[in-house]
């Protein structure tokens, strides 16, 4: 007759304890590792149809005129930085970094207009009451419906008349002027949801509304200032529309009128090779630009207000 001993772990317990764990946990696992390789493919196939004009232009850069149209390939035969150097050399007697600096000057110029303008405007159909203030504003939004095109003649023949042709006066004085509705009504959006009990308070002690703009709604609304220096920024860099109505001098010519000058068929054909070239070049800033203020782009664009 024989005993158990219920005291001591049985070798047929201790195997069971160590037995590894159940196969369809293995197999969920391996289900999950699966799924996350074929959406990493497909995230890596999608980066790659994106990412792939970049790295065409890139690359072309490196190609001589000559291969454009019978080397539709990424890599050039015959790599080369001569058309490195014939941008630098600028075009039509003027250097490159002079269309630099005129394109940074209308930039920034903008944006400083921009933000003061627009967060002026939008703070007085935010928190002011005034007559006329719906039809004011209503009349601010239906400006997005209205094309450029239709005020361009008459904003021509003003500037034309003030003798501001040919200067940057006309690309940069309507940003002042709280012109563009699109920035305005984002801010108006924003200060909107901002509870009026800071306004309150602060006019109890004796703030008006200067001091409640200043010290108060500019500190809140930073991300959707910065927003609008971003967007700003990026539309007064790649205007072209703009500088082609009231530029005539090449010294005055930024970026993007300086790239038409690579394809002008009166100064002897286009040049596709120095035309990429300079549109890298054109391209450089706005994407450092982008990459250093992209954080902030999602909170302004968000406009979630205060929380707590």
């Amino acid at each position: 007759m024989s005993t158990t001993s219920f005291g001591e772990p049985t070798i047929a317990t201790l195997e069971h304890q160590l037995d590894p764990a159940p196969a369809p946990a293995r197999r969920k696992i391996t289900r999950r590792t699966w799924q996350t390789v074929i959406w990493l493919i497909v995230l890596i196939a999608f980066t790659a149809i994106v990412l792939y004009p970049l790295v065409w232009l890139f690359l072309s850069t490196f190609k001589p005129n000559s291969e454009f149209g019978s080397n539709p390939g990424l890599i050039p035969n015959n790599p080369t930085l001569d058309n490195y150097t014939k941008v630098m050399d600028g075009i039509a007697g003027v250097p490159m970094w002079r269309f630099f600096l005129n394109s940074f000057l209308i930039a920034a110029s903008s944006v400083l207009g921009v933000l003061i303008s627009s967060s002026l405007a939008a703070y007085a159909f935010a928190r002011i009451q005034f007559t006329g203030l719906s039809i004011l504003f209503a009349a601010m939004i239906g400006t997005l419906l209205l094309p450029f095109h239709v005020v361009i003649i008459p904003q021509y023949i003003l500037f034309n008349t003030l003798g501001w042709v040919d200067t940057f006066i006309p690309l940069i004085l309507p940003k002042f002027l709280a012109t563009e509705a699109f920035f305005v009504f984002l801010l108006v959006q924003f200060i909107r949801q901002m509870p009026r009990d800071m306004d309150e308070a602060a006019r109890i002690d004796g703030a008006g509304h200067v001091r409640i703009f200043w010290s108060i709604m500019l500190p809140l609304i930073k991300p959707a200032l910065i927003t609008c220096a971003i967007f700003a920024f990026i539309w007064a860099w790649n205007d072209f529309l703009g500088p082609l109505l009231y530029l005539t001098s090449p010294d005055n010519y930024p970026l993007p009128i300086a790239l038409r000058l690579y394809n002008d068929a009166s100064s002897g054909g286009a040049d596709y090779g120095a035309t990429i070239t300079a549109s890298l070049l054109a391209l450089l800033p706005v994407l450092l630009f982008f990459l250093v203020f992209q954080r902030f782009l999602v909170d302004g664009v968000a406009t979630q207000g205060l929380k707590g």
